[in-house]
């Protein structure tokens, strides 16, 4: 059957593809690796009933996550477009309208929103870095390490400065293409990622109070696991595969035909899942150890963890390589972020990709500075009352509705608009019972519980 992307051409332009699987996946899984692996899953776990939250959690994954992750990766690959492009022209093939782009649209403006905010939180890990490998925390004492975060968060200019850092390290590597820039990166960066992971879990292990950490994440209490918890289980299982941003769409558009998009979204939940435990293993035997409070959240990591370090043997090397690792997480999803956006504009602007990727780039390096703002000078502006700041706003909007919105409408469209001959082509194993199993997922639970979650997190 004829891809959507080599009829027409006159609509859209040739894309490029990953060289290998293993750069796909790297991709991917960098995409899915952000701060919130670094610090809210391992807290989640430990909170919601340990390995009762995490079996869940992986219930969720396997029934949620996966099969949207499916879709998405299928409609881009079907296409061979960008993000908008791709539902343009399915929606026209298959759907009767081209009024489908808009699904694609939306996400490609949360994805422009979230990066206004992401990269300046990613700035505060570049500012931290210098801090800790120059032993600015040793000895300190929770009020100290606390006084410092708060005098970063008082200061524009300095949260200005981090985050102009972090987006032209965004522009430089999403710039030079898939091949050139991203690909090259994340080949790099995501096994880099994982291997300052394992370094800090075996550092934690021997420095750290292990055993208590280990029982904190992994000792089973399902008293604990609640509705609100199974919830929150199921958000953080479709959040953390990047669904619904384009990411996906635009990243399905890089894979070659040969290969199995059930096997690869398999592989990149596992490994997204792992990077996950893993930080929870190397995070909290330093907390126990040091008697903090491993519900702390991003405080945790800015306020708490600065006193562990400063207390430990090295600990303003390993510090210092704790946030670089958060660094190099953000770096991989920002780049995901920005890349749907070019590879959109891509199709109809006839510019270089250095000068849309800075174009965009400057254009949410400007909205940042709500988010900036937010915590100082306008902290205590509400615009639409409620008690909600820009940065609230922003983050609310996007992650409460754009996302799952976006999200329930692409397993629609995989679902009950692509063609059954499309689906099958694309899904690659035959109607088999796995492809069975996948459509019923993606046509009917995956939408009910992305459903429930949003009106969970709304009301």
């Amino acid at each position: 059957m004829t891809k959507v992307g080599s009829e027409g051409a006159e609509d859209g332009v040739a894309v490029p593809h990953w060289s290998s699987r293993f750069a796909f996946i790297m991709a991917a899984v960098g995409s899915a690796v952000g701060l919130g692996n670094i610090w809210k899953f391992p807290y989640m776990t430990g909170t919601g009933g340990g390995a009762a939250f995490v079996l869940f959690y992986l219930g969720c994954v396997l029934m949620v996550g996966v099969p949207v992750l499916v879709a998405e990766l299928m409609l881009g690959r079907r296409a061979q477009r960008g993000p908008i492009g791709a539902l343009v022209a399915l929606g026209r093939r298959y759907g009767g309208t081209p009024a489908w782009g808009l699904v694609a649209g939306m996400g490609v403006v949360a994805a422009f929103l979230i990066l206004s905010f992401y990269s300046v939180i990613a700035g505060w890990a570049l500012a931290y870095i210098p801090k800790l490998a120059v032993g600015a925390f040793a000895g300190a004492t929770a009020q100290a390490t606390g006084a410092v975060f708060d005098g970063l968060l008082a200061d524009p200019v300095a949260m200005a400065g981090w985050h102009t850092l972090f987006m032209a390290l965004t522009v430089v590597i999403v710039a030079q293409g898939v091949t050139g820039g991203i690909e090259r990166a994340v080949t790099l960066l995501t096994p880099a990622l994982f291997v300052m992971l394992v370094i800090l879990a075996i550092y934690a292990s021997v420095t750290g109070d292990f055993a208590r950490g280990m029982a904190f994440l992994f000792t089973p209490d399902f008293s604990k696991l609640t509705t609100e918890v199974a919830i929150s289980a199921a958000g953080q299982a479709f959040f953390s595969l990047s669904i619904g941003l384009g990411t996906m769409l635009a990243y399905g558009a890089y894979v070659g035909d040969n290969v199995s998009l059930p096997k690869m979204t398999l592989t990149i939940a596992g490994a997204d899942t792992a990077c996950a435990l893993v930080a929870g293993v190397a995070i909290f035997p330093i907390v126990f150890a040091s008697g903090l409070d491993p519900a702390g959240g991003p405080g945790l990591v800015f306020v708490t963890l600065p006193v562990a370090f400063g207390a430990m043997p090295f600990g303003s090397l390993f510090g210092a390589v704790f946030f670089v690792l958060l660094a190099v997480a953000a770096l991989t999803s920002s780049v995901s972020l920005l890349e749907p956006i070019v590879a959109s504009l891509q199709e109809r602007v006839r510019l270089p990709r250095i000068v849309l990727a800075l174009g965009v780039a400057c254009l949410s390096w400007v909205l940042g500075f709500l988010t900036i703002f937010s915590f100082n000078r306008w902290s205590d502006i509400h615009p639409l009352g409620g008690g909600r700041t820009f940065f609230d706003l922003i983050d609310y909007a996007t992650t409460n509705i754009m996302l799952p919105l976006g999200g329930v409408l692409l397993a629609v469209f995989a679902g009950w608009v692509l063609t059954r001959e499309a689906r099958v082509e694309e899904f690659g194993m035959g109607e088999g019972v796995v492809y069975r199993v996948w459509l019923f997922l993606v046509r009917f639970l995956a939408p009910a519980a992305i459903v429930i979650v949003a009106l969970d997190a709304l009301f």
